[in-house]
C-alpha cells in the first residue's frame, strides 16, 4: 500500500511515473484532468508560469500564515488558548484562494464560506495575524468573535466573509443563499465555499450540488473540497468509493478537476481557471485539492507535527531556491523574523482584556433588525400641521 505522501505525488503527476504530454500523471479511463506543476528549470516559458514577484509573494503568505498557526499551537500548549484547530498544510491552496478573490463588501464582490484551515486564505487577504492571536486568547478586542469562538473561526464582513463555523460542512448550505442573490444581482461576483473531504459525507454537501445544478437556475459558485485524507482519525480509504470527490459533480453536470494542493503554483493556475469559469458562465465547478494534515486533526489529537505527510512549505522553498528566485538564507531570516513577530505580539494580548461578564448576551441577538431596516419604506419628508382644526371647517364640524 503506498504511504500517504507518495499517494498525493503520484496523483498530482510529480512521481514522474507514465507521464502524459501535458506533463501530468497518466490517468486511468474516466479519470478527471489533473491540474500538475509546471517545470522547476528557471526560466520557464511555458504558459500560465507565474513571475517571480508573484512567486515571492506566494511564498511570503505561506511562511506567515506556518509561523502563525505554528505560534498558535505553542499558545495552547501553554495554556493561552482553549482549542486549536487550523491549517498547516493546506498553505498553498488557501494563499493562492486569498490572492485571487475578489474582496469587498455586497453581491458584486465574491462571498467567501470558508472553514477552520482557511487562516491563509484570510492572511492573503490582508488580515492582520494579531487579531488571529487575539481569537486564540479569546479576548474581547478580537475583532472576529468578540472573544467568543475558537481561533480561525473567521468572521469579515467588509470582504463578505461569512462567519466559519465549527459543525463541518454546513458552510454548503449557506452558500446556496449567497449564489442565488448574485445571480438575482447579475454582474461578475461569485461565492465561493470549501471544505473538507470527510464533511462531503454530510447532507449540506450534497444540497449544494443539487441546488446549483438545477436546470435553468444554476448558481455561480465555486466548491472546493480541501482532502487530506481524513475525516479526524478515519481514512478516507474507509469512506470513499468514488476515484475522486470532484467525480461527484458529473451526475449534476457539474464540471470539476482535481489539483495537487501541495503545489502553490498549480492551486492558483487551478483556482484561476475555475474562478473564471464560474464568473464568466454563471455556473458552478468542483474543485478537489490534495492536500497534507501536517499538526493533525487539532489539539485533541496531540497537534504534533506528522513527519511522512508532504510540506508545501518546504517544497516550494526547494524549488524557489533551484529557480534563483530566492535564497536559502533570505527565507531563513524572513522565517525568523514572522516568529519572532509573533512571539512579541502572543505576549501583547496576554495583556489585553477578555470579555466582561455582563456582556455574555452581546452579539447573541441582534441589537436592530437591518432587515426590516433596509425593506422599509422611506419616511416621508411632509410637515404635518397638528393644531386644532378652525371652528366651521370639514375637519371640526361633528
Amino acid at each position: 500500500m503506498l504511504a500517504a505522501g507518495r499517494r498525493a505525488r503520484l496523483i498530482a503527476g510529480l512521481d514522474g511515473n507514465t507521464p502524459s504530454e501535458d506533463g501530468g500523471a497518466a490517468l486511468r479511463e474516466g479519470e478527471l484532468p489533473v491540474i500538475s506543476t509546471i517545470p522547476s528549470e528557471p526560466g520557464g516559458a511555458e504558459e500560465g508560469a507565474l513571475s517571480p514577484d508573484l512567486l515571492v509573494r506566494l511564498h511570503d503568505r505561506m511562511l506567515l500564515s506556518r509561523c502563525l498557526e505554528e505560534r498558535l499551537i505553542r499558545m495552547n500548549k501553554q495554556g493561552d488558548g482553549f482549542f486549536w484547530v487550523g491549517g498547516p498544510g493546506e498553505e498553498a491552496l488557501n494563499v493562492a484562494l486569498g490572492l485571487l478573490v475578489h474582496k469587498g463588501q455586497g453581491p458584486a464582490f465574491d462571498y467567501l464560506h470558508l472553514h477552520y484551515r482557511s487562516t491563509a486564505t484570510l492572511l492573503a487577504m490582508g488580515a492582520e495575524p494579531i487579531d488571529t492571536l487575539r481569537q486564540m486568547k479569546n479576548t474581547a478586542t478580537d475583532p472576529y468573535s468578540a472573544g467568543r469562538n475558537f481561533c480561525n473561526h473567521y468572521s469579515v464582513r467588509k470582504w463578505n466573509v461569512a462567519p466559519v463555523s465549527s459543525p463541518i460542512e454546513v458552510q454548503f448550505s449557506m452558500a446556496i443563499g449567497t449564489a442565488i442573490a448574485q445571480r438575482r444581482a447579475g454582474g461578475t461576483g461569485i461565492t465561493i465555499v470549501q471544505g473538507g473531504d470527510a464533511g462531503t459525507a454530510e447532507g449540506d454537501f450534497s444540497s449544494c450540488l443539487v441546488w446549483c445544478s438545477r436546470p435553468s437556475f444554476e448558481l455561480p459558485c465555486l466548491m472546493i473540497v480541501a482532502n487530506n485524507r481524513w475525516g479526524i482519525s478515519t481514512p478516507a480509504s474507509d469512506m470513499h468509493a468514488e476515484p475522486h470527490i470532484a467525480d461527484r459533480g458529473a451526475p449534476f453536470g457539474i464540471p470539476g478537476a482535481v489539483i495537487d494542493g501541495n503545489d502553490p503554483e498549480a492551486c492558483y493556475r487551478g483556482l484561476a481557471h475555475a474562478m473564471d469559469y464560474v464568473r464568466r458562465e454563471r455556473r458552478p465547478f468542483l474543485l478537489e485539492a490534495i492536500v497534507s494534515r501536517l499538526y493533525g486533526h487539532s489539539s485533541a489529537s496531540g497537534a504534533n507535527f506528522v513527519p511522512d505527510e508532504p510540506d508545501c512549505l518546504l517544497l516550494f522553498e526547494k524549488r524557489l531556491e533551484e529557480r534563483r528566485v530566492l535564497t536559502r538564507s533570505a527565507m531563513d531570516e524572513l522565517r525568523a523574523r514572522y516568529t519572532q513577530q509573533l512571539l512579541e505580539a502572543s505576549k501583547r494580548v496576554r495583556e489585553e482584556p477578555q470579555p466582561r461578564g455582563e456582556e455574555i448576551w452581546k452579539h447573541v441577538f441582534a441589537e436592530r433588525d437591518v432587515v426590516r431596516e433596509a425593506a422599509a419604506p422611506p419616511a416621508l419628508d411632509v410637515a404635518i400641521d397638528v393644531r386644532a382644526p378652525r371652528s366651521g371647517s370639514r375637519n371640526g364640524t361633528h
